[in-house]
């Protein structure tokens, strides 16, 4: 490829970040609910409510930082609001 049919990602990063903050956070805690639920032991092994809310913060931030690489903060938004909608409903 060269570098002129290549797509630039986009500047728009107050887009992203908001995704990134209210949707990422929304994925995080899906994800951790499902790993507390359907994890080893279930929802009463011992620690596991330590363990799930330490976790959040580093899922979250890992979901936050990757909204940056989508090409614009519409992809970003639709992205992870597709993978938000079914675990919702």
């Amino acid at each position: 490829m060269t570098a002129q049919t290549r797509k630039k990602i986009q500047p728009t990063w107050l887009g992203k970040s908001l995704a990134g903050g209210f949707l990422g956070l929304a994925l995080a805690f899906i994800l951790m609910a499902l790993f507390a639920w359907y994890g080893a032991g279930g929802i009463d092994a011992r620690d596991k409510v330590q363990f799930n809310m330490w976790m959040i913060p580093l899922l979250w931030l890992t979901i936050f930082s990757f909204t940056y690489l989508f090409n614009s903060s519409k992809q970003a938004w639709a992205v992870l609001g597709s993978l938000n909608i079914p675990k919702f409903g």
